[in-house]
């Protein structure tokens, strides 16, 4: 059970940053996918994030960057600092990081026709079938780890 006494999907990490906080860069996601990263090379990711673990939105602001993710975790691995994290990305990242486009990306993952199918997917195997606010998987995201009640 979750801290609200909810089921909950595994090992949850309070601590990870929401989808929606923005790195420096202006990208959503990024903060999230460098702390996963920290925690992975730690071997302190849980379970249940490790399944997506440099596949959903990691990969996805991986294909929209052109960089590959294995590349994000070794600089992660590889740096001391947070500082040298974000100036090793910064050398790797495109000159145009696009980030309107991606950020609008972000926000509307599982708007789609496809991606309302999986969202009520997983709402119904969450079995919260009845939560209309939750509209993309930045929410179920937000929902999981209990930013939203």
């Amino acid at each position: 059970m979750s801290r609200n006494g909810r089921p909950d999907t595994g090992e949850i990490h309070y601590d990870l940053p929401s989808p929606y906080v923005p790195h420096a860069c202006g990208l959503l996601h990024l903060p999230r996918f460098i702390a996963k990263a920290k925690r992975h090379v730690k071997d302190e990711l849980g379970r249940s994030y490790q399944r997506n673990y440099k596949k959903g939105f990691d990969r996805f602001i991986c294909l929209h960057l052109g960089i590959d993710p294995d590349t994000v975790e070794e600089i992660v691995r590889e740096s001391s600092s947070d500082e040298e994290i974000d100036n090793r990305l910064a050398g790797i990242f495109p000159s145009d990081l696009r980030v309107e486009k991606w950020n609008r990306e972000l926000v509307q993952k599982g708007m789609s026709e496809m991606g309302r199918e999986a969202l009520t997917s997983a709402k119904r195997k969450m079995g919260i079938d009845d939560r209309t606010d939750l509209i993309s998987f930045a929410d179920m995201i937000e929902f999981d780890e209990e930013r939203i009640q």
